[in-house]
C-alpha cells in the first residue's frame, strides 16, 4: 500500500497563493481600516505579505512562518528594502516571536493562528483577518465554531464574514481602541 506524499508547509503555502487565491484576502482588507503594523502568520514565501505591503503602502508588514526554508525564500523575494517595511522571521502561529500589542492587523491565509497569541500581539482595537483561498466558510465546521468561541472569550467581535472568489474570509476586531479608520 502506497502512502500519500506529505509536502512541507512552505511547499503547500507556495501552491496556494496565486492572484485568484488572494481574492478572499483582498476582500477582507477592505474591512480593517488603515493599519500601521501588519503581521501575516504562516506566510509561506511571502505572497500575501507582499500583497499587504502594496495595499497599505505606509504600513510595516511582517511575515512569520515555521519553515526556515519558506522564510529564506520570502526574504529573497523582497530584495532590497531600504525602508525595512517588509520583513520575515521564523516562528509558529501559537508562539509568535513579537512583543505584546505590536500589530494593528493580523492576517492568516489558509492558516489559523493561536487565539491567545492573536490577542496578545494585537493592539486594542486591532483586526484579525482569516481568509481561506478555496473554502467557502472561513470558520466553518465544529473547529471553526470552537475557534470563534475562543476568540469571543478573548475579546474579539466578528464584524464581517462572507464568501469571496473560491474562498471566504472573516474579520474580527479586538475590543478597545478608537474608531476603525476607513473600515466598513
Amino acid at each position: 500500500m502506497e502512502t500519500p506524499e506529505v509536502k512541507p508547509a512552505y511547499v503547500r503555502s507556495r501552491e496556494v497563493p496565486s492572484a485568484p487565491a488572494l481574492t478572499p484576502l483582498a476582500a477582507a482588507v477592505l474591512h480593517v481600516g488603515d493599519p500601521e503594523r501588519i503581521l501575516q502568520v504562516e506566510c509561506g514565501e511571502g505572497e500575501g505579505a507582499l500583497f499587504l505591503a502594496r495595499e497599505f503602502p505606509s504600513a510595516r508588514v511582517r511575515g512569520v512562518d515555521r519553515s526556515a526554508e519558506a522564510v529564506r525564500r520570502a526574504v529573497e523575494r523582497i530584495g532590497l528594502d531600504p525602508e525595512g517595511r517588509v520583513a520575515f522571521k521564523q516562528g509558529g502561529p501559537r508562539s509568535l516571536p513579537f512583543p505584546v500589542d505590536q500589530f494593528d492587523l493580523l492576517v492568516a491565509l489558509d492558516a489559523r493562528p493561536g487565539a491567545a497569541e492573536a490577542a496578545r500581539v494585537l493592539r486594542p482595537g486591532g483586526f484579525l483577518a482569516l481568509a481561506r483561498a478555496t473554502d467557502p466558510t472561513a470558520l466553518g465546521g465544529l473547529g471553526g465554531r470552537l475557534f470563534r468561541r475562543r476568540l469571543a472569550r478573548l475579546g474579539f467581535e466578528e464584524i464581517w464574514a462572507q464568501a469571496a472568489g473560491d474562498g471566504s474570509f472573516s474579520v474580527s476586531r479586538l475590543r478597545g481602541g478608537g474608531p476603525a479608520g476607513r473600515s466598513l
